[in-house]
């Protein structure tokens, strides 16, 4: 007779693992094993004590900041592991307790239920890409700190530019450079800001040209490509998109991937009341923001120039007939709404919602990233 499959819970810190174990069947024991070693020999010792005593086993542990070096050694010694998304991951509202031991127990009782939602885990190349994508979006970050904190100790001392609206044109540089204090200590202070950004800035600019580098060769190149045809979505912005979102082949559907990028609004319904609010949010931040600042462009009327124009020279004419077609149905879209009265960053994020659909329906027709094994 067959043996059960016996579901093994997984709650990982920085040094240790918390093991619980779920027999196979409806009625079977869920016990805690114990805690071991984060370490991988102590990882392989465990497995192979369980193969022994138990039928086949799975494993399922939450994602977070340790990575998933885990699950790759699970997957190479020939056992199924999942790693699933805490946010996800039913709660009881009336517990206080949290303790690794009780959600080790949890989340093997769960798993067992098919109660958990696992994600996607990128192979070691993508993941690779993905750190250069956001060490990018982290340079770009400290850039964003260094000048707001410049502009706040000018207005401090009552230096306000009024040369234009816009900051950190040239003109607005030139006119840095003429701001003097009577001071030495502001003055060396006003120096040393001036000296975070330009640091920040050179950061920013090698960690572009790096990406920029390497991105021939990755297998999600053509992918990168394909979506640059789409208005607004330059270089960068495609990268950050596919890194982030990965093997968009997931998404049964562009609804699918909209849900995921937090773009869809709130909903509480009740009968016949429905009520909508701000979106969700709940899905990756950094994909959603390219998709968002991607969608500004879109207040322009269409048409196909300069940088689009080149980026879509090499690309194949269904590529380009999507990215057209979005083009038309946006621009018109965007500019109905904003005659409705609609905000503009209600008419943006709207714009951007839509703007995934089109990404979703060209990502499609590139090959697929190869899934972590």
């Amino acid at each position: 007779m067959e043996r059960s499959t016996t579901f093994i819970g997984l709650d990982v810190s920085k040094e240790t693992i918390a093991v619980a174990i779920a027999e196979g069947g409806r009625r079977g024991e869920v016990r805690f094993y114990g805690t071991i070693s984060s370490k991988p020999e102590a990882v392989a010792k465990l497995v192979k004590t369980l193969a022994a005593k138990h039928g086949p086993l799975a494993f399922a542990y939450e994602a977070g900041p340790t990575g998933y070096g885990l699950y790759r050694q699970l997957i190479e010694l020939g056992y199924a592991c999942h790693v699933v998304a805490p946010s996800m991951t039913p709660a009881r509202p009336g517990s206080q307790i949290k303790t690794d031991r009780r959600d080790a127990v949890v989340l093997a009782s769960l798993f067992r239920a098919g109660e958990l939602t696992s994600i996607w885990v990128p192979d070691t190349e993508h993941e690779a890409m993905r750190d250069l994508v956001r060490a990018r979006i982290s340079a770009v970050e400290a850039v964003r700190r260094a000048r707001q904190q410049l502009l706040s100790f000018l207005l401090r001392h009552g230096r306000t530019y009024n040369g234009g609206i816009k900051h950190w044109t040239r003109k607005h540089r030139r006119w840095l450079g003429d701001q003097r204090f009577d001071h030495p200590a502001q003055q060396i202070a006003f120096e040393e800001y001036n000296r975070a950004i330009e640091q920040a800035e050179v950061r920013r600019s090698r960690l572009e040209k790096q990406i920029e580098t390497l991105l021939p060769n990755w297998s999600l190149h053509p992918m990168v490509a394909a979506i640059q045809a789409l208005r607004g979505i330059s270089l960068i912005a495609a990268v950050t998109i596919i890194a982030e979102v990965g093997d968009f082949r997931r998404f049964a559907n562009p609804r699918q991937l909209m849900g995921w990028l937090g773009l869809v609004p709130r909903e509480r319904s009740s009968g016949s009341t429905r009520s909508q609010g701000n979106i969700t949010k709940a899905g990756n931040s950094r994909a959603r923001r390219m998709l968002v600042e991607s969608a500004w462009t879109y207040r322009l009327p269409a048409r196909v120039a300069g940088d689009l124009l080149r980026r879509s020279a090499n690309l194949s004419q269904e590529a380009r007939d999507i990215a057209w077609k979005a083009q038309v149905r946006l621009c018109a879209r965007y500019r109905r709404m904003l005659r409705s009265g609609r905000p503009k960053n209600v008419v943006t994020v709207a714009i951007a919602r839509e703007l995934a659909a089109f990404v979703w329906a060209i990502a499609i027709q590139s090959p697929a990233p190869v899934q972590a094994a």
